[in-house]
Parts: C-alpha cells; structure tokens; sequence
C-alpha cells in the first residue's frame, strides 16, 4: 500500500467523513427535488398539498436532532467504558466502527434534509410538481432512518462490551497477522547485513513507524541497482539519528529523502501494518482483567483462547507466503515467533501467576499452540511455558497447586516431544 493511500484509508475512517457525506447528500437531496420537477405531470402535481410533506418533514426535523445527540453520548459512554474496563488502545477500533458511524450519519443527514426541505418548502421553491418529488424522498427517508433505528439498537445492546471488543481486537490483529504471514518480509528478501560503506538513512522525527511504503522504496532501487536493508519494522520506536535504512549502493541528498519519506512516523503505534500492536493489546485486555480492581478471571481466559486462534491462524497462513519475493531489492527482518509468543502470553503469565486457574490456562493454550506450530513456534511455545512454569511456581502457595501445574507443563512436554526413540 501507497503511502498516500495509506493516509486517505486512515483520513476515510474518521467519523467527521461519513457525517459529511450524508449531510451532503440530505442537501443535494432536497435540492434535487426541483431539479426533477419537469419530470412529474402537472395534475399529479395538485394532487399533493404543501402540508402533508410540511408536516412529515417537521416531525424529521424535530425528532432527528435529539436522537443523534442521545446516539452520540452513547458512543461516547461505550468508549469511556472501554477505556476503564478493557484498554485504552482499544478506543481506536470502537471508532472505526461504521454502523455507529452510519447511524449518526444517517440521523444528521435526515436533519439536514428536513430542515433544507423545510426552508425550500416555505420559499415555494418546488412548485406543485416539485412538491410530489419531494413527498416521495421524505418517504424514502423516513424508511430508511426506520430501518437504521432498528438497526442501531441491536448495536447499543452490544456496543462498547469488553466480548464485542476483544473481538474487534482479535479482527484486527489477525488482519494485520495475515497481511504479514503472506508477506513475511513485507514482500522482500529476508534481511541480511549491509554491505561495509553503506549510507546510512536515520529517522528526523520521534515517534512509532506506523507504515512502510515497500512499493515505493524498490521503486526507487530497482531502476537504480540499489539494495536497500531495513533496520525497523511498523511498531518500533525511532527518534532523530535512530537507524531506519542501509541502502548499498550511492545516493544523493534527494533520493535519501525520498527513501526516508516511505516510512510514516506517528504519535502513536497503529493495529494496520503492526500485527504485534495487536496482541500486544489482546494480553493488555487479559492484564487488566487480573488486576485486583476488575478481579476478572474469565475474561483473561477468553483472550488466552483468543490468542491461541490468532496465532494457530497466522503460522498456517505463512506456508502460503510466495516463494519469488515482490521487492527483490528490499532486505526486510521477520516477525519473530518468539516476540510473537514474549508479548503474547509473558505479561498475562506475569499477572496470573498467583492464580492455578491462569497458569493452567496459560500451559493448555501454549500445549495446543506446540501441536499446531512449525520447529519455531514449538520452540516458542515450550521457551513461555516453561518462564510460565517458574513465574507460578514462585507466587503459587499451596504445593498441590504447583504439582498440578507441573503435571500440565509435564503433559505439555510429552504431548510435543514426540514418540520415544526406539
């Protein structure tokens, strides 16, 4: 993806876009009614009086209002309580959400409307003809906001609850899973050491690396014979002189700005290009459900189960990764199965470690991941459960408790070692 249009696909997410449209649209489709005039006979045109769409579109315009409001100070609500009881990360996602987006859009567009076809209809804008065009889209209108009402109160029954938001979590991180196991190297060749005398292009702002146009940089190599060796990934944190990219071969001034410009620096990581932003916050959600204020053992269980789905899911996915890479120019380091694993399940193997419950949980989930996993994932797997093991048997203060823990690791171990030799 384009630099450019990575930022329109960031800039289209925002409400203020969807609001616009609609609201637009309710303009151009008042409007539009006197435009189609023409197109109605002149004796249907008397048979509809400026009253019955007078007072259709008052009832629009008086109601319209006071229920986008309420929408907007529910979704207000939802986010706050995401950010108390889930994670704060996760507001970002709530957002993107278009059915709470088309619902206020739909409301402030049916506004518009009737208050545009109200104004009109005073001035006598329409005429008799246009008045029968007008009756028709205030009927079409009318159902349409009807059907989005039915529609946004299925949504406010589950808007904002920590299941819809772990599995808006899950979505994301598994979206940007996948984009990264079919294109494990960002579509180059697997990073290997710049040549001696590399130039050196280093970051000028402080921030996360959110994207990295790698079209762009082998358009830039390529034609030129250059090799380009990244030293960061979306998610790292740069500063200014901060290494981003080796690139053997020469360049000017010029094409070393055009090269640092393909790397989107942000105030903040991103779920898009960072998958392991992703499960960074799937084990914060788990995190903060151990804490002694929420006390929320089972939601630290499902988001255990979670991870293991999404992990199974991008190991699998990385056998179908193409041989022939697309940036043969670009020399891109993976994604590490054991950072993968580290952010995954150490912090929630920190919190719980107190609990038996966890600890097994913690065991099961890295047990199945070792079944389903490459030689890197089991290794992964075995390298968390056996950390697991140590965090737990030291918080653990009943010796039952730690013997069947062991039992688990024990089971987890054989259940991975394969059959015995001989």
């Amino acid at each position: 993806m384009s630099t450019a249009l990575y930022a329109l696909r960031r800039w289209g997410r925002r409400p203020l876009i969807r609001v616009a449209a609609f609201s637009l649209g309710g303009v151009a489709a008042a409007l539009a009614s006197a435009a189609l005039a023409p197109m109605v006979p002149a004796d249907l045109g008397a048979s509809v009086g400026a009253d019955a769409v007078d007072q259709i579109l008052s009832v629009l315009a008086t109601s319209m209002l006071p229920v986008a409001t309420f929408s907007l100070s529910t979704i207000v609500q939802a986010y706050g309580g995401a950010t108390s009881t889930v994670t704060p990360r996760a507001v970002t996602l709530l957002m993107r959400d278009t059915r709470a987006q088309t619902a206020v859009a739909s409301f402030i567009g049916a506004f518009v409307y009737s208050v545009v076809g109200l104004i009109a209809l005073k001035t006598h804008f329409y005429g008799s003809q246009g008045r029968v065009i007008l009756f028709g889209l205030t009927l079409l209108v009318l159902a349409s906001v009807v059907a989005t009402l039915v529609r946004w109160i299925d949504t406010l029954s589950h808007l904002g609850r920590v299941g819809e938001t772990i599995d808006a979590i899950e979505a994301a991180a598994g979206d940007a899973l996948r984009r990264r196991a079919e294109a494990p190297c960002l579509g180059g060749l697997p990073w290997r050491p710049a040549p001696p005398g590399a130039e050196r292009i280093v970051a000028a702002a402080t921030g996360y690396i959110q994207h990295v146009d790698a079209a762009r940089l082998e358009a830039l190599a390529g034609p030129r014979g250059l090799t380009l060796h990244l030293s960061v990934l979306p998610g790292a944190f740069v500063h200014p002189g901060r290494l981003l990219v080796e690139v053997g071969g020469a360049v000017d001034s010029d094409l070393q700005a055009r090269i640092a410009a393909a790397f989107v620096v942000g105030d903040r990581r991103s779920f898009d290009d960072d998958p392991r932003f992703g499960i960074i916050v799937l084990a914060e959600v788990a995190q903060r459900a151990l804490s002694p204020a929420v006390n929320d053992p089972g939601t630290a269980v499902d988001v255990i189960g979670t991870l293991v789905r999404v992990l199974a899911a991008w190991d699998a996915r990385r056998t179908a990764a193409p041989e022939a890479p697309a940036y043969p120019h670009l020399h891109v380091p993976g994604l590490s199965a054991d950072d993968l694993f580290a952010d995954a399940f150490e912090p929630i193997a920190r919190a719980g470690a107190a609990d038996p419950t966890i600890g097994l949980r913690v065991q099961k989930a890295l047990a199945a991941l070792a079944d389903l996993g490459g030689p890197d994932v089991r290794a992964a797997a075995r390298g968390q459960a056996d950390l697991a093991l140590l965090r737990a048997e030291a918080a653990l203060s009943h010796e039952a408790d730690r013997l069947r823990l062991r039992a688990a690791h024990a089971g987890r171990d054989e259940a991975t070692s394969g059959p015995a030799p001989g």
